[in-house]
C-alpha cells in the first residue's frame, strides 16, 4: 500500500525527534553570571575557607550571591548581572590577597537541570561576538625562524669540517643554501660522504664555482615544512600557558592556516593586558648535579620528586639553544625517552661540558616569569596591582651516559614524565617571533546585543516561512511547518552535542538553513501538484512527488555541503561559524524534509482512499 511507513520507520523517527529535544533543551536555561577562583598553581585547589571569605566579601559590598561552589579544586560563584560580576571580580582578588594567588575569571556558568547534565546534554557555546572579549590573531615570522636554522646550519658545517680536519675555502649562505667550496675536489668527495651522514634533511649537490669545486646544501620542502610546523605548534603551546594566567574560563588557542594563531578570550576586556601576558618571558637552564663537597655559595637547592637536590650554580647553555624536544621511545629498550636537539653553538657548548663528566646528572631548570596581585597606596586608597616574580622549577634530573652532541636523549623516564618534559622544554620561549595582525576587542553588552538582534531574525524568518506555507500549501504546509520546527530543534541539539561554537555568521547560518529546508518541501510539493494535474491518483501523485524529487533535493544539498566543507577548512573564524551552522542545517534540513515531511504526509493521508488533496 502506497504512503504507510512500516512501525520501525516512524518509531525510528520518533526516537530522532525526541533525542533531538532533550539535547536541545539546555539552551532554555540561559546561563548565570559567575566568577572562577582557582590557585595559580597546577597542583593547588581552592578551599571551602578561601571560597566562604569569598562569598562574604561580596555579600559585605552589597552583591547578591545566587549559589557557590567547588568543582573540580576550583570555587564557582554565581551572581545576578554582568555589573556585578565584573565589580566582583576585583572584590574577591583583593579578599583572597596573599599566598598562594588567587585567580578570579569571569565565567558563565550552567544551569542545566542535573537530570539532562546526566545524559551528557549540555547549552550551546557563544563565540566571542556573542559573548564579549578579546580577539588576537597571531602572525608567526616562520621565515626569520627558517633562516635563524640556515644560519646555524652554516655555523654547524663549518664546525663538522674543523673538527674532520678537511679544508674548505668557504662557508656561504645564499636563500635556503649553504655553499661550501674546496680548492681538491679529492677533499671536497671526503666532505660529500661526511655531510651526507649528517645532513639528511638536505639535498646536497656538487658542482664547480669560479674554479672552486663546490657542494651545495639546499633545505627540502618537507624539512621547512617541518621547521614551520614545529614553531607554530610550539607558539602555539607556549600561548595557551600563558593564557591560564589571565584567568580566562574558556580560551580558545588554535592554528589557523600555514603561519596564523587565533586567540579569543572571552570576558576579557582590556586588550593591554592580554598583550602583556601573551608577551611574557619562560625559558630554561641545564646545570650539572653538585658535587657532595661542593662549597655552598657555587649550589642551589630546589625541590625535585620528594627530596632536596643541589646543582651548581654555573650554568651550560640555556633553553635559547634547544631547537626541538620531543617524546618518543628507546628503540632497544622501549622505555619512554625525550629526544632533544640543540642548535650548533648549543651542541658544542654541551660537548665540551659532558665530555669530561660522564655519569653525573644533569638538571635542567624551568624558569617562569609570573605576575602576582600587591596592595598599594595610591591616593590614599588602598589598590590592587600587578608585579611579576621570577619562578624556578627543577624538571629533570638525569644522568649522563656519555658525552652528548647536539642531539641527545634523557631517558630514565615515565611515558607522562616524558611527554611533561618535552612540553615543558618546548613550552618556555616563542620558537619564533610574533606580531598582531589583527585586534579587536567586544564588549559584553555588544554580545547581548548580538545574541538579541540575532534570535530576532530568526523567529521573524521563521514566522513569515511558516505562514507562507501554511498559506499557500494548506495541510501540506502544515507538515512541512512541524519538520522546519523539528529541523532547527534537531540542528541546536547537535551543535550543543558536539560542543559547537555559535557565533554571529553561525546565526545567519541558521537562518539561510531554514530557507534551504523549506525550499526542498517546494520541490516535493511542486512535483505533486504536476503530478495530480497529469492525471495521478492523489496517493500515487504523493509517492511519485518524494521519490522523483529526491534526487534534485540530494544534488543541490551535496553540492551546498561541499561549499560548506571548503569553507571550514580554509576560512577564518567567523566563516567557520557559518560554515558549521550550515554544515550541520543541511544535514538536518534533509532528514526533517524528506523524511519527516513524509512521515506526516503519511500520517494525513496513507493508508486510505483520498480523493482530493489539500494542497
Amino acid at each position: 500500500m502506497l504512503n504507510i511507513y512500516p512501525l520501525w520507520k516512524n518509531l525510528a523517527v520518533l526516537l530522532v525527534v525526541v533525542m533531538g529535544v532533550l539535547y536541545a533543551l539546555p539552551n532554555i536555561y540561559p546561563p548565570d553570571y559567575a566568577l572562577q577562583i582557582s590557585v595559580d598553581d597546577s597542583e593547588g585547589q581552592v578551599t571551602e575557607q578561601s571560597l566562604s571569605r569569598a562569598v562574604d566579601a561580596l555579600t559585605e559590598a552589597g552583591i547578591e550571591v545566587k549559589g557557590s561552589e567547588l568543582v573540580d579544586g576550583r570555587g564557582e560563584v554565581r551572581v545576578t548581572n554582568d555589573q556585578e560580576q565584573l565589580r566582583g571580580q576585583e572584590i574577591i582578588r583583593s579578599a583572597l590577597y596573599g599566598e598562594p594567588r588567587h585567580v578570579v575569571a569571569l565565567y558563565s556558568a550552567s544551569t542545566t537541570p542535573d537530570w539532562l547534565s546526566a545524559i551528557g546534554a549540555t547549552p550551546m557555546k557563544y563565540g566571542l561576538d556573542l559573548r564579549g572579549g578579546v580577539h588576537f590573531l597571531m602572525e608567526v615570522d616562520t621565515e626569520s625562524t627558517i633562516d635563524d636554522r640556515i644560519e646555524a646550519l652554516e655555523t654547524d658545517v663549518k664546525r663538522t669540517l674543523r673538527e674532520d680536519r678537511l679544508r674548505y675555502s668557504s662557508v656561504s649562505t645564499e636563500g635556503r643554501a649553504v655553499t661550501v667550496l674546496f680548492r681538491d675536489s679529492e677533499v671536497r668527495s671526503q666532505a660529500r660522504l661526511q655531510l651526507q651522514g649528517s645532513y639528511q634533511e638536505f639535498d646536497i649537490t656538487t658542482g664547480e664555482i669560479e674554479g672552486q669545486y663546490a657542494i651545495v646544501l639546499t633545505v627540502r620542502d618537507q624539512a621547512i615544512s617541518e621547521i614551520e610546523s614545529f614553531a607554530v605548534g610550539q607558539n602555539v603551546q607556549t600561548i595557551r600557558n600563558r593564557v591560564n594566567e589571565l584567568g580566562v574560563a574558556e580560551p580558545l588557542v588554535q592554528r589557523l592556516g600555514k603561519s596564523r594563531i587565533v586567540v579569543d578570550l572571552p570576558g576579557v576586556q582590556d586588550p593591554a593586558v592580554a598583550k602583556r601576558i601573551l608577551g611574557k618571558v619562560a625559558t630554561l637552564e641545564f646545570h650539572f648535579e653538585a658535587r657532595p663537597d661542593a662549597p655552598r655559595t657555587t649550589t642551589m637547592t630546589y625541590d625535585y620528586e620528594g627530596r632536596s637536590a643541589q646543582i651548581e650554580r654555573n650554568t651550560i647553555l640555556r633553553g635559547d639553544r634547544v631547537i626541538d624536544a620531543r617524546p618518543g621511545f628507546d628503540p632497544e629498550t622501549s622505555l619512554p625517552q625525550v629526544n632533544i636537539t640543540l642548535d650548533s653553538q648549543g651542541g658544542d657548548l654541551m660537548f665540551h661540558a659532558t665530555v669530561d663528566n660522564v655519569g653525573r646528572k644533569l638538571g635542567v631548570l624551568f624558569i617562569e616569569t609570573k605576575t602576582r596581585d600587591v596592595k598599594k597606596m595610591v591616593d590614599g586608597e588602598e589598590v590592587l596591582e600587578e608585579e611579576s616574580y621570577v619562578v624556578k622549577r627543577l624538571i629533570s634530573l638525569a644522568t649522563v651516559q656519555s658525552a652528548l652532541p647536539r642531539n641527545f636523549r634523557i631517558t630514565g623516564l615515565e611515558a607522562g614524565e616524558a611527554r611533561e618534559l618535552s612540553l615543558l622544554l618546548r613550552a618556555g620561549a616563542l620558537a619564533a617571533d610574533m606580531f598582531i595582525a589583527e585586534e579587536r576587542t567586544v564588549g559584553a553588552s555588544l554580545g547581548e546585543e548580538n545574541i538579541r538582534t540575532g534570535s530576532i531574525s530568526v523567529v521573524v524568518g521563521m514566522l513569515l516561512v511558516l505562514a507562507f506555507m501554511l498559506v499557500y500549501y494548506k495541510v501540506f504546509g502544515i507538515a512541512a511547518n512541524i519538520a522546519l520546527v523539528t529541523n532547527l530543534v534537531l540542528l541546536v541539539a547537535v551543535m550543543s552535542s558536539l560542543g559547537a561554537t555559535l557565533t554571529l555568521p553561525g546565526i545567519a547560518g541558521i537562518v539561510l538553513t531554514v530557507g534551504m529546508a523549506v525550499d526542498a518541501n517546494v520541490l516535493i510539493f511542486s512535483r505533486i501538484k504536476e503530478e495530480l494535474a497529469n492525471g495521478r491518483t492523489p496517493q500515487a501523485a504523493i509517492s511519485t512527488g518524494f521519490d522523483r524529487a529526491f534526487v534534485t533535493i540530494l544534488d543541490a544539498n551535496i553540492t551546498t555541503l561541499l561549499v560548506a566543507v571548503i569553507l571550514y577548512a580554509i576560512g577564518t573564524g567567523p566563516v567557520k561559524g557559518f560554515a558549521i551552522t550550515l554544515s550541520i542545517g543541511i544535514v538536518t534540513s534533509m532528514f526533517t524534509a524528506i523524511i519527516g515531511t513524509r512521515a506526516l504526509v503519511n500520517l494525513f493521508y496513507g493508508g486510505r482512499t483520498v480523493k482530493k488533496l489539500a494542497i
